[in-house]
């Protein structure tokens, strides 16, 4: 074996573990930790009569490391080394050093809260804070009290060693890292060119300066790699070089492919999944973008985001440490040294931006209540807590009293986001067990549409899938059409599907099949056809996730949680009005400072599905409205679903009080116009104000606003509709509150006519503020020696003395005045004008 940094500490190493419980251990990127301190813990007999297990923070990196002890020790995988990743295990009875995701760990720790047979565990890149690793710290922490419990290794090049050590009660130690230089450069000034024309100009610059050996390029994601290889391949092609993509989409072959050693010199583009636990041999120079695709959680909103971040200062060192190793190494960066210095030491731990259910559901089967007080090495939100137990309780995996019900236990057996467990117990539960364990592992891979996949990374968004009900089913269809050819690449590629996401989803299905418990028996009767089934069962597993869309054909969506959403243009469920958001991503755009949710797979519904499994979260909502086209008052039943509007219907209210009052309100608005002789009320008014100020023994009180208002009430009583007070009197209905007598005395003391002595009735005219009066012609008055008076005489009647024109010749309140002072001078002005008229003397 070559000699690494890391062998010469390996002895100090041994013998602080044999005295130590823990031990936390900084090493630079390219020391060896990662293969050398498994090995020499085996070698010195660490591992007992069971394992040392050895967490990695990816799939790949697992796959890899083991098969380099293996190949160091001259032995095959599966037997002293091994390796556990999701949906895949190359470990046997024999196997003594076991590389495993974090995420295995934890899961075996609620099993086996003990960890009984496994000796020794490392926890390795810890720095980068991967929610599995914390929680498997925070069991791990528990068990040092135990005196058999398992020794503890935390390690990293770019660790934060005192709280760490603090937290662990342990030491520690920092090894050295490689003898040979590492010169790191930096853009001179900040530049706005696209990342692909960088990474192009900097290789071109790197082969052109005489490049040792092999270059990996950092890059955000598979899309970035893309649009870097298609500016590189010239480059490569003139100068004779290799390029190769390594990202965790790509089949394992591919990416074994990558880091091996080639004939040529290569260029590899790569994610943050080459940034640590892989040795490439060969690499001369590293290209650093400066970002990464970092995936979040929204509590509030329950989606994942997926933002293209800066990588913080640790990752930058991480990438750095990939040149260097076996001679001097170059590193360019494509930020300003003013931007590196501004970033932050370390990312933000994965406990504070992901979803917690999956970790939830984990606590409470290892019994664990009360996940606030659980010893975290660093505590979530309550908010994040809040928004997992909330899923859980909605799953059904929790009951009211948050202990774990019959399904949620049945979920935890299974090695997928609670979720999918979900989907797959309700599949089961209704007779499509390997229809539902198949959806389950597709959701758990990558999409195997290479199309749909491409089309959703593009912003172009000028795919336009065919239409259909679930986007889950046509995956679901299109693999087993894989399926009926035998797998085969040829075939699978001609239909446009990735034949390496197949692999992995047949791996998932086969691992579930295992695991899957035969639990209750399928209910029989229930479903009408299979698709219906696994719509209900996908409906069961995204409560939360319910939408409608704004308008039909639109793939703007209204979600039950609140907010909006956009459907993608690859998905296929175009018509739908109501469906599930089963993969969706809160993206955000750095430029405008916008983030706008997008579903990638959606899953139409029926909406009587949501009373069926959701009864208590169904809201019925009775409202009444005033419609003013209809001059009526109408009830709005409305159905919803959270904050989804399922159904609304409007018909006529039934009489109410609130209809009463709202009817009211609108015909105080239009002034009562509506009632037919509401023009006559002020009259009555004023005829009672008189009766009041004038016969004040009579008590009648001058009515006001609040008396009015109590008349119109009562008039709207019982009533819904304008129509229905059209026939009514408004004066009618306030005299209907008097008394017998008071009515009397209105009519009598302030009539509405009076009898001249002449023979004829005239109206009495009423208006606030004025005296009443009168108007007829003069010879009318012939014979009246005084003015006409109510109120018991006391309020003489003002009268408009009228000539044959209809004109008022006079004014006056004092008729016997009238005839003494005015009337002879006016009788010959009468006379003249109409001498046909008698003007007598008097």
């Amino acid at each position: 074996m070559d000699l690494l940094p890391i062998d010469r500490h390996l002895p100090e190493i041994v013998a602080t573990l044999q005295t130590e419980r823990a031990l936390v251990i900084s090493a630079p990127p390219g020391a060896g930790k990662t293969t050398r301190i498994p090995r020499a813990l085996y070698d010195a007999g660490f591992a007992g009569k069971g394992e040392i297990v050895i967490l990695e923070p990816r799939r790949l990196a697992a796959r890899l490391s083991a098969a380099r002890v293996a190949q160091e020790l001259g032995a095959r995988i599966g037997d002293t080394v091994g390796y556990t990743i999701r949906f895949e295990n190359a470990a046997g009875p024999n196997t003594r050093m076991r590389f495993v995701t974090e995420a295995i760990l934890a899961r075996q720790m609620v099993r086996d809260p003990n960890l009984k047979g496994i000796a020794t565990v490392i926890l390795d890149e810890f720095h980068e804070r991967h929610l599995a690793n914390d929680l498997a710290l925070a069991f791990l922490r528990r068990l040092q009290a135990v005196k058999s419990g398992p020794k503890i290794v935390v390690m990293s090049a770019t660790l934060d060693v005192e709280p760490i050590c603090k937290f662990l009660q342990a030491p520690s130690l920092s090894a050295p890292g490689s003898p040979f230089d590492l010169s790191i450069e930096y853009e001179e000034r900040a530049s706005d060119r696209p990342l692909h024309e960088k990474i192009a100009f900097a290789a071109t610059r790197l082969i052109r300066s005489g490049l040792a050996g092999d270059v990996l390029a950092f890059l955000p994601g598979s899309a970035e790699i893309r649009r870097a290889a298609e500016a590189l391949k010239p480059v490569v092609e003139k100068h004779g070089m290799l390029l190769f993509p390594l990202h965790g989409d790509l089949p394992i072959a591919e990416q074994k492919r990558a880091i091996e050693p080639t004939h040529a010199k290569k260029i590899i583009l790569a994610t943050n999944v080459a940034e640590t636990s892989i040795t490439i041999p060969g690499i001369a120079a590293v290209i650093d973008s400066g970002f990464a695709r970092i995936a979040g959680h929204s509590p509030w909103s329950g989606f994942q985001t997926l933002s293209t971040m800066k990588i913080a200062k640790s990752s930058a060192i991480q990438r750095a440490g990939r040149a260097g190793r076996t001679q001097a190494g170059q590193v360019l960066r494509l930020y300003t040294r003013a931007d590196f210095e501004s970033r932050p030491e370390y990312e933000t731990p994965e406990i504070r931006r992901v979803d917690l259910a999956e970790t939830a559901l984990l606590l409470h089967g290892a019994g664990i209540r009360d996940l606030q007080s659980f010893p975290w090495y660093e505590s979530p939100a309550p908010a994040s807590i809040e928004a997992a137990e909330t899923l859980l309780h909605k799953l059904n995996a929790l009951d009211d009293s948050g202990a774990m019900t019959a399904s949620g236990k049945q979920m935890l057996q299974l090695p997928i986001h609670p979720r999918l467990a979900k989907l797959v117990i309700e599949g089961t539960r209704l007779g499509l067990a390997e229809e539902s364990i198949l959806l389950a592992a597709l959701l758990s891979e990558r999409d195997i549409r290479l199309s749909t996949r491409t089309s959703f990374a593009s912003p172009s968004g000028r795919h336009h899938a065919a239409a259909a009900e679930s986007d889950l089913i046509e995956q679901l269809d299109s693999f087993q059409s894989a399926e009926t050819t035998g797998f085969d690449a040829a075939s699978m590629k001609a239909s446009g599907l990735d034949p390496a996401a197949i692999q992995a989803v047949r791996r998932g299905r086969l691992q579930l099949q295992k695991l899957l418990s035969p639990g209750h028996p399928a209910e029989s009767g229930l479903l009408r056809t299979e698709d219906e089934g696994l719509l209900i069962a996908t409906l069961s597993a995204f409560p939360d996730r319910v939408f409608r869309k704004r308008k039909p054909d639109s793939r703007e969506l209204l979600m039950a949680g609140g907010g909006s959403a956009t459907l993608s243009q690859t998905s296929v469920v175009h018509a739908p009005m109501f469906g599930v958001a089963v993969a969706a991503e809160e993206r955000r755009d750095p430029a405008q400072k916008t983030a706008g949710i997008v579903v990638r797979l959606a899953s139409a519904i029926d909406m009587d599905w949501l009373g069926a499994l959701f009864p208590n979260d169904i809201l019925e909502k009775k409202e009444l409205i005033w419609n003013d086209r209809g001059g009526r008052v109408e009830e709005v039943r409305k159905t919803s679903f959270g904050q989804i509007l399922l159904e609304e219907r409007i018909l006529p209210a039934e009489p109410s009080d609130e209809a009463a009052a709202i009817l009211e309100s609108a015909l105080w608005a239009r002034q009562l116009a509506d009632i037919r002789d509401a023009d006559a009320l002020p009259e009555l008014q004023a005829r009672l104000s008189l009766l009041s100020q004038y016969l004040p023994e009579e008590k009648i009180a001058e009515p006001g606003q609040g008396e009015i208002r109590e008349v119109v009430h009562a008039l709207c009583r019982g009533k819904t509709r304008l129509d229905a007070l059209s026939s009514l009197s408004l004066p009618g209905a306030f005299l209907a509150t008097l008394t017998d007598r008071e009515r009397s005395l209105v009519n009598r003391e302030t009539p509405e006519r009076v009898k001249l002595k002449a023979g004829r009735s005239v109206k009495i005219h009423y208006e606030s503020g004025k005296p009443p009066w009168i108007e007829s012609r003069l010879q009318d008055f012939f014979g009246m020696s005084a003015s006409p008076a109510i109120c018991n005489a006391r309020v003489p009647l003002t009268i408009h003395l009228l000539a044959p024109n209809g004109r008022a010749v006079q004014v006056t309140s004092d008729l016997a005045g009238f005839w003494k002072k005015h009337y002879p001078s006016i009788r010959k002005e009468l006379q003249r004008r109409y001498p046909k008229h008698a003007w007598p003397e008097l």
